[in-house]
């Protein structure tokens, strides 16, 4: 005689809605999702080569800000520093800290502050222009500086505003008054360096927000104009409002380089006549690291840079989300 088994006695399995096992189709289904999208994986690959092999793949090479790097001992056969945190000190003990933290950090601030708002002003202006020909000829004209380098613009800015040579100089000269050495004097060679950069990327910042415009729902323009709002009522109440995202987002991105400054720029038009107010944490790390080929040097202070950069990033972004705007 069978013994029959109680069914409620059995154990039976349930199989778990994350194992693999319970789901046969899983691994031939993502194949077939990446064989269908190949085309965009290959576009993809270029892009994600680049961040592998120069953003990734370089960041081993920050260990040599806690050795005392020899270039033919290489890497890993270069001592360690003792203390470990020798470069940063000598960095921190310098003279010339607090005066380029000061330079760098001045800088970089006028940049951030007077550098934002001219390029939504001239997005504002190019989308209220209706003369399609005449938009498009300034939208032209003012980003074509952005491909011009900063050894051109300073050769532009030599010929306008040198003591001796200047156009404006000549002027000044010829109405009785006296030439003012713009590019030497440290009164005003913060704000030409600011100016100029405003210049250069005026028309190109432009373009990000005039995309920004562009993805605004034309239905409220609409509802505003049926309401009775006025051109400037619309870009208050209804652009500026669609661009804040973007707008924030720069924001939070530009100041991770806060501490940049613009290495190229100030490189090409700072002399020692303003190393007072011009030479910032880039300079100075090329005169005294890499020509010096203190290579220790120069990477603790671009690992501070950066991690100044990242509480900066990391804070501002989390401000931003008090307002709903966090990039993340």
């Amino acid at each position: 005689m069978k013994s029959e088994v109680n069914p409620m006695n059995r154990r039976t399995s349930v199989p778990s809605a994350h194992d693999p096992a319970a789901q046969p189709g899983v691994l031939s289904a993502f194949g077939r999702s990446i064989w269908r999208y190949k085309a965009f994986y290959v576009m993809l690959l270029p892009g994600l080569l680049y961040y592998i092999v120069f953003k990734y793949i370089p960041m081993y090479g920050v260990i040599i800000a806690f050795k005392n790097y020899n270039l033919m001992e290489g890497i890993w056969s270069s001592p360690w520093a003792s203390p470990w945190n020798k470069h940063f000190l000598t960095f921190f003990e310098s003279p010339y800290f607090s005066q380029l933290l000061t330079n760098t950090f001045l800088i970089s601030v006028y940049k951030l502050i007077f550098g934002m708002v001219p390029p939504i002003a001239m997005a504002l202006l190019l989308n209220e222009c209706r003369i399609k020909w005449f938009r498009s000829l300034i939208q032209t004209l003012t980003y074509m500086p952005h491909f011009l380098s900063w050894v051109i613009i300073y050769g532009i800015l030599l010929a306008l505003l040198s003591q001796s040579s200047g156009l404006l100089n000549r002027w000044l000269e010829d109405a009785g008054g006296t030439a003012i050495p713009f590019l030497t004097s440290t009164s005003y060679f913060r704000s030409i360096l600011v100016g100029s950069e405003i210049w250069q990327n005026l028309g190109w910042g432009a373009i990000i927000y005039l995309a920004a415009i562009a993805g605004i729902d034309p239905t409220l323009y609409e509802a505003a104009r049926v309401d009775g709002a006025s051109r400037m009522r619309m870009i208050w109440h209804v652009t500026l409002p669609g661009i804040r995202t973007v707008v924030i987002m720069l924001l939070i991105l530009n100041l991770g380089h806060i501490l940049d400054a613009g290495f190229e720029q100030i490189y090409i038009m700072y002399n020692v006549q303003v190393y007072a107010v011009a030479d910032i944490l880039d300079t100075w790390v090329f005169r005294t690291g890499l020509q010096q080929l203190n290579f220790s040097l120069a990477s603790a202070v671009g690992l501070f840079k950066a991690a100044i950069g990242l509480i900066l990033v990391l804070g501002s972004n989390k401000l931003a989300k008090r307002w709903g705007e966090g990039i993340w």
